[in-house]
């Protein structure tokens, strides 16, 4: 295949392992995805709070949607390899073969998923200690971080698995290990999620006052001691073996990978603006923020310096973009909390029949079904007397408190659709509200953020992208390409083949601009009453856990 302007195309693949499922991309060198394939994935929740994966079968779905990416193409012309994961912990033992992290034994489920919260009573000691590095985790550490999940294994399978692991990978780079056979760590993964500074590395006395010395004795073999910038070659490239899995030549360019929001951030944040008006044109790129948000939400700022945000995890330096610091806010549950409330609700058999009969998903029928009962009033209005607090599943940023459940004010006897559809509103709004929580908490200690960029899931949903950007008042870019993620991926790949002068490099030239949100500014004076009662709902519950304690 050939450009009539460029000459020969070069392709790069871009793996995405989410949360339920696997997907590839086929992109070119200007960003755009030729071939897009997915596969679902297992889940096993044996218990509350336990939530399980498969290497093995993880590895094989990639190996699936990879062969169907490439169908028809000359794989002379693909150049590069990039993975991204959720960032799940990965256990293997001295053959590297999966080891289980489950009681019943079951080796194949050798993942303890990034949403385990498990490790609740570790990741309270280990906050408790206050040790130095806690201050680069926005002060609190989540329990969906690496170092709680370990101590959990140590002290409830020291034998079974302790003590037989030979390594501990994050997703990502377990995916890059497999393809090189190089065990490598990312400096993304390792930063964010495992305590390792890019600047000093490994922090013994963090791991001996946690109850983990053993790390440090074994010179930190088991969880990394050789650490590559994202986007960095690995090895030699795709191993005989990998690439006979994959369906892909040997040796082609394999990149130190990424966490999956960082791909999305990394996939669309760098993207050019010029001619569109918005206020971070001729900007420094700190000027955006990348929100990621499919199962959960990843909030992505980059600054020149490191900010140290209180409940907001970093700062991470060059974790996703060489060079600047990160700050990392999130929420634990958006997608799952949507589909969570509407599929509990008594109105949601009507809604699936309805939504069938015209052919629609239950979301596009759901905006039709607002859109017809909102009558003359703006969609939003419709919540006056009906708030959500979203965190189901803890709150993550900017309060970091696990403990921290959802809240629905305004409940009525009706069970009716409209009933749901207000409902469904009011979630959406509560996660937009999040959001301006996340992004004002940020504001307070000197980012600069005035636009979002949106990818992820949620952002194919128009009343998503429209809530956020009405409620935090800023634009939302949308990208051109929707998967956004896999764009990311595919950059870390094309750097790895050096086809690209640097990563920011791929960054502008495969990152581009789709549609624009603008926010509707007339609305600002009743999303600034929401934003009120909004953190008005969680100083009620503070205060309602403070009673309940005392009696």
């Amino acid at each position: 295949m050939q450009s009539k302007n460029m000459g020969p195309v070069n392709y790069y693949i871009g793996i995405d392992v989410g949360t339920a499922s696997v997907r590839a991309a086929l992109v070119d060198q200007l960003g755009t995805v030729v071939a897009y394939a997915d596969q679902q994935i297992q889940i096993w929740a044996p218990q509350p709070d336990h939530y399980e994966q498969s290497s093995d079968d993880i590895w094989a779905a990639c190996c699936t949607v990879t062969k169907k990416v490439i169908q028809g193409i000359d794989t002379r012309q693909i150049r590069g390899l990039g993975f991204d994961a959720t960032c799940s912990l990965v256990v293997l033992d001295n053959n590297f073969h999966p080891l289980a992290v489950n009681l019943e034994g079951d080796c194949k489920r050798n993942i303890i998923m990034w949403m385990d919260h498990r490790a609740s009573d570790q990741v309270t000691r280990i906050n408790g200690t206050r040790h130095n590095v806690l201050r680069y985790v926005g002060g609190v550490m989540s329990v969906e971080m690496q170092p709680p999940k370990l101590l959990w294994l140590k002290e409830n399978l020291q034998e079974s698995c302790w003590e037989r692991a030979s390594c501990f990978f994050d997703l990502p780079d377990f995916l890059s290990w497999k393809a090189t056979g190089v065990t490598a760590r990312s400096l993304c993964t390792l930063v964010c999620k495992w305590t390792y500074s890019s600047e000093k590395g490994w922090d013994d006395s963090f791991w001996r006052v946690i109850g983990l010395e053993d790390l440090v004795a074994d010179k930190y073999t088991k969880i990394g001691n050789e650490v590559l910038p994202p986007g960095t070659p690995v090895g030699n490239g795709l191993t005989p073996e990998a690439a006979e899995d994959l369906g892909l030549p040997r040796g082609i360019a394999v990149a130190a990978s990424l966490i999956d929001a960082h791909a999305g951030g990394l996939g669309m944040i760098g993207a050019s603006v010029r001619g569109y008006n918005l206020p971070c044109e001729n900007q420094p790129i700190t000027s955006r923020i990348a929100v990621i948000c499919g199962t959960s939400s990843c909030h992505m700022g980059i600054s020149e310096s490191p900010l140290f945000v209180p409940g907001v995890w970093g700062p991470y330096y060059s974790a996703m973009v060489p060079g600047f610091w990160l700050n990392e806010g999130g929420q634990s549950a958006t997608g799952k909390l949507i589909e969570h409330i509407i599929q509990g609700h008594a109105a949601f058999p009507e809604l699936q029949t309805k939504a069938a009969t015209r052919a629609q998903s239950i979301y596009t029928y759901l905006n039709g079904h607002l859109d017809v009962i909102k009558k003359s009033l703006p969609v939003g209005f419709l919540t006056v007397d009906l708030h959500v607090w979203p965190d189901f599943h803890g709150n993550r940023s900017p309060l970091a408190d696990l403990t921290l459940k959802g809240m629905v004010v305004g409940l009525t006897l009706s069970q009716s659709l409209d009933d749901l559809a207000l409902l469904y509103l009011a979630t959406i709004q509560a996660i937009a509200l999040g959001t301006r929580h996340i992004v004002e908490t940020m504001q307070t200690v000197g980012h600069r953020i005035n636009t979002l960029f949106m990818c992820g899931g949620l952002s194919k949903n128009p009343l998503f992208v429209q809530m956020h950007a009405d409620i935090v008042g800023m634009p939302v870019v949308l990208a051109q390409e929707v998967e956004s993620v896999l764009i990311g991926a595919a950059i870390l790949g094309a750097c790895a083949s050096e086809d690209f002068a640097s990563l920011q490099d791929a960054m502008e030239k495969m990152g581009r601009v789709g549609e624009i949100v603008l926010p509707n500014h007339k609305d600002k004076r009743f999303y600034d009453k929401k934003y009120q009662v909004f953190l008005k709902l969680v100083e009620h519950q503070q205060q309602y856990k403070t009673i309940m304690q005392s009696a």
